[in-house]
């Protein structure tokens, strides 16, 4: 029980925090059909600016001041770099936020370096929040999922309750009428990519000082919000959040879980050994899989359901 308990907090924890990572892939690509291939390193830039303002003035304003700059760069580039691709299709597109991936990648390790800086949890958030069956949960995790659940009820709110939220909603589907009503779609579409890249900075604030902030993050994480969004379907802010949650629960308990298939057979009576065929790969334990567990998942869900789990659209 206790170990169910906080294998399924931590998860739930990690699947938050990729959501609020994803949520602003999911918005950009939504809105404005851009496969931002530079969105994970608005994450590491969200943690590096946070690491640099916290040392200068503390964690709270960095808290602030981290998804702020990372608007305003994210709305500068699609002003003055995408906006001017886009006549050129997809693949445009495409290579250009790839280009700014690796130009953010090199500006960070030319300011930072290439070895981990030592970002850490504030004082005030650094202990137990409370403590199960003798196992403490940090508060920090919980301030975590805190901060997710609010930018969750926050976007849901922003998108269906107000009337900046009918004017986006209008531009994604009636461009033309919604300008005819007297909007500037392409402001709004320079304001949907800037908050989508500042929900990137937050989750890259709040998740550089649990794990790691170092140059390689954008790509450790990266790869898992696009399949974040396959699973749950392309455009959708409600399949991004199940999907999350659903690998964030996948893979902590594939880690925490020390079994391999060998010990499946054992307790059903069939006793394989080394030499038996198969046995490098059927001893392999779940912990050592566990990173290709979301991986494996993504391929299921593009065999059987090609739009994800509530995608409206296939691919």
């Amino acid at each position: 029980m206790e170990f169910f308990t906080i294998s399924l907090l931590n998860g739930v924890s990690y699947g938050l925090l990729l959501f609020l990572l994803s949520s602003g892939l999911t918005l950009i690509m939504s809105m404005m059909g851009v496969l931002n291939f530079a969105h994970a390193s608005f994450y590491m830039l969200g943690a590096y600016l946070a690491y640099q303002v916290s040392a200068w003035i503390g964690f709270w304003p960095a808290l602030l001041i981290s998804p702020l700059v990372a608007a305003l760069i994210g709305g500068a580039f699609e002003r003055y770099c995408l906006r001017q691709v886009h006549k050129f299709g997809h693949v445009s597109e495409l290579l250009v936020t790839v280009g700014l991936s690796f130009l953010m990648l090199e500006i960070v390790q030319l300011i930072w370096g290439r070895a981990p800086v030592d970002y850490r949890i504030p004082a005030e958030l650094d202990g137990p929040l409370f403590t199960l069956f003798g196992s403490q949960f940090p508060i920090y995790r919980g301030f975590m999922m805190g901060v997710s659940i609010v930018m969750l009820v926050s976007i849901w709110f922003l998108l269906a309750r107000t009337r900046i939220g009918l004017v986006i909603q209008g531009a994604l589907t009636h461009p033309d009428m919604v300008e005819s009503l007297g909007h500037n779609v392409p402001r709004v579409f320079m304001m949907v990519f800037g908050g989508g890249v500042a929900l990137a900075a937050l989750a890259g604030v709040i998740g550089g000082n649990a794990y790691a902030t170092e140059p390689g993050m954008a790509v450790s994480v990266g790869n898992i919000i696009f399949v974040v969004v396959v699973v749950g379907g392309m455009g959708s802010l409600g399949g991004a959040f199940i999907s999350s949650l659903l690998i964030g629960i996948l893979t902590t308990f594939a880690v925490s879980l020390d079994y391999s298939l060998v010990d499946l057979f054992r307790l059903v009576g069939t006793q394989l050994t080394p030499s038996s065929p198969g046995y490098s790969v059927l001893g392999l334990k779940l912990s050592q899989v566990a990173p290709l567990l979301p991986y494996l998942l993504m391929v299921l869900m593009l065999i059987f359901r090609p739009k994800g789990l509530m995608g409206t659209r296939e691919g």
